[in-house]
């Protein structure tokens, strides 16, 4: 990575660090909340799965557009000097393509926050990475893979999972206007997937909402696109790519929810229960 670390980076003054991976709706929601916390957080992408609440998630800043959730801006940054340049401005995210061994070169990070919601790849382990090491989702166990592992089940969002106790996806969707899974759409092969519909688009059932390999993919029911992967997206199979929300005037696809809420709090409940409310401004963070 570029060899440029400001000395305002470097310092205590300039707050404490968290390198979140993902820019999921989930990773986006714990990144909101740790900005308010006055943590500088950069969100590092990984493409699967496919980000399909991209309105309520800072994955687009990725490819420049506008992404703003609850006040906070993702901007993306690929340089080193970029990079920093917008951890040192307010009410920003750093949004880049950048990987965990790129982003911990900047500074020792106070908190990793594994946010990918990876279901079937192999869970990494990410202790001694950071000051705390933080697991959202299943596959997460703390003392074996991380330091604190977060629920993501409907049942049990938020509740920290018990040391030695690993939770495994079982398939069930949060019920969302009366629909549980089967307001979702998934891909069925391997492929680039394209529309030329955005979030918050009407749709009907059995109205094409794009091509995957030249398939067309059919709206399962009458509802708007609460979640929908971008055009030229790179899909392997059995991923979600569309989501819809039936509520009517009900419906919301901006904005963090009550699950992204409850994991972030859960994650600034850990970082304090472990390190203390100010103990990550107080201890001299080391550069790698």
């Amino acid at each position: 990575m570029d060899d440029f670390c400001p000395n305002a980076f470097l310092s205590d003054r300039a707050g404490p660090y968290a390198i979140i991976l993902g820019t999921n709706e989930i990773a986006s929601a714990v990144a909101v909340r740790l900005s308010w916390e006055r943590f500088r957080v950069v969100m590092s992408h990984d493409p699967f799965p496919p980000v399909i609440r991209r309105g309520m998630s800072f994955h687009d800043a990725l490819y420049d557009d506008r992404a703003e959730v609850d006040g906070i801006v993702g901007e993306r940054a690929e340089t080193a000097v970029d990079i920093v340049q917008t951890l040192m401005a307010s009410g920003r995210v750093v949004v880049t393509h950048r990987q965990l061994t790129d982003l911990i070169t900047l500074r020792t990070p106070t908190v990793v926050v594994d946010a990918r919601m990876q279901k079937h790849r192999v869970t990494p382990d990410l202790r001694r990475l950071a000051r705390l090491a933080v697991g959202v989702g299943p596959k997460f166990a703390a003392h074996e893979n991380c330091d604190i592992a977060i629920e993501t089940h409907p049942d049990r969002t938020g509740d920290l999972v018990a040391s030695g106790e690993t939770r495994l996806a079982d398939g069930v969707a949060r019920p969302l206007g009366g629909a549980g899974k089967e307001r979702f759409v998934y891909a069925n092969r391997q492929g680039v997937w394209r529309t030329p519909l955005d979030i918050g688009a009407l749709v009907f059932r059995g109205f094409v909402i794009g091509y995957l390999e030249g398939s067309p993919v059919r709206a399962p029911m009458d509802g708007y696109l609460r979640g929908v992967a971008r055009d030229g997206t790179p899909t392997p199979g059995g991923v979600k790519l569309v989501e819809i929300d039936t509520r009517g005037r009900q419906a919301c696809w901006t904005g963090t929810d009550e699950r992204g809420r409850a994991v972030a709090s859960a994650v600034v409940e850990a970082i304090e229960r472990t390190l203390g409310r100010h103990a990550p401004a107080m201890t001299q963070l080391s550069l790698h």
